[in-house]
């Protein structure tokens, strides 16, 4: 199993919470990011929105790819897995930018491949929102557009959404053939898309057995295209404690809405037109990404035990979030990664 962690950019992961200690500043994502090499996490997704979704648009949030460029010249082993969304980026451009990071970094920049979702944002930053489907057919475009561009010299593309005429892209990325591509999504588009054309596939949080049953479904996609095995990997919120009791009482702590008048408000306008059973939409809205679907909560050897069922099931990649962000995670390290890796 590979150790992932989100970077904290926006602050925090939760939404009843409004201080969780971690500020999204350049001076504690890179002393994160620094730790976390020494305490043995591999790699860390770096999220990528305008906008702040967890702590409100008002709220401060760190840039994905100027921050990635400086993640890149101070970390030594770190995975860097930049989000990027074809709707705000030229893929062209992109293509540049991301192969000089690479290089920056010495080959360690992947990217995932977000299609936006949030509307407003778009809007807000003078951008045209397309329709779902729309979406991922610029998404499929702009993914041919940015392996040309790697791969080739004096490369051109005609389609609906994009145009090149000859490119040039020198030095091409460190990483060959390409930096690796990751996608998420659950809609059919989605899914076909990300199997036929990129390298792995990440989840939100859900039990081992959904989650089991979603990489069967992709590999039979992937293989249905002729293509080598991909990569499987899932979000999941951590909570390690000496207690499931101690546990427990976290849950009871960030799930609680009514610390937050904000938050409950909110929360009530969501469940409203949710058939979801209450606890579990509670939860759902508490946390970011679906994170305690995944139920890393309990015990050290609780934990243990859970990771292994998602191993069981195909998954190679936990992108780990917890608040505070660095106590949690020297936590994780001490009590949940180093004993599995002593074994």
């Amino acid at each position: 199993m590979r150790y992932g962690f989100w970077l904290p950019v926006f602050g925090g992961w939760l939404r009843n919470v409004e201080d969780e200690q971690m500020e999204p500043t350049w001076d504690y994502v890179k002393h994160l990011a620094q730790r976390a090499e020494d305490l043995g996490y591999d790699l860390t997704l770096i999220a990528e929105l305008n906008l702040n979704d967890i702590k409100g648009i008002e709220a401060p949030s760190l840039d994905a790819w100027s921050t990635a460029a400086a993640l890149a010249a101070v970390t030594r082993k770190l995975e860097l897995m930049v989000a990027v969304r074809p709707t705000f980026h030229n893929p062209a451009l992109l293509a540049k930018q991301a192969a000089n990071i690479d290089r920056i970094s010495g080959g360690r920049l992947t990217l995932n491949v977000v299609s936006s979702w949030w509307a407003d944002e778009a809007t807000k930053y003078g951008l045209h929102f397309d329709q779902h489907d729309d979406r991922y057919a610029r998404t499929s475009e702009w993914l041919d557009v940015l392996n040309g561009c790697w791969s080739q010299q004096g490369f051109s593309f005609e389609g609906k959404y994009y145009s090149v005429k000859d490119n040039t892209l020198s030095p091409k990325p460190l990483s060959q053939p390409r930096p690796t591509l990751y996608a998420g999504g659950e809609s059919e588009t989605a899914k076909n898309l990300i199997a036929q054309k990129c390298d792995a596939y990440l989840m939100h949080g859900d039990d081992p057995a959904t989650v089991g049953k979603k990489i069967a479904d992709m590999r039979a996609r992937r293989e249905s295209f002729g293509l080598p095995p991909m990569t499987f990997g899932v979000a999941g919120y951590a909570i390690v404690r000496d207690s499931e009791a101690e546990a427990q009482r976290e849950i009871a702590r960030i799930t609680d809405v009514k610390q937050s008048a904000r938050g409950y408000a909110n929360y009530q306008q969501w469940i409203t037109g949710s058939k979801l059973e209450q606890k579990i939409s509670l939860e759902d809205y508490s946390v970011s990404n679906r994170g305690l679907r995944s139920g890393l909560v309990g015990t050290p050897e609780q934990v243990s035990a859970r990771l292994e069922e998602f191993a069981s099931v195909g998954v190679e990649i936990v992108l780990l979030q917890s608040s505070p962000q660095l106590q949690e995670m020297e936590r994780f390290s001490a009590q949940v990664m180093q004993p599995a890796a002593a074994r």
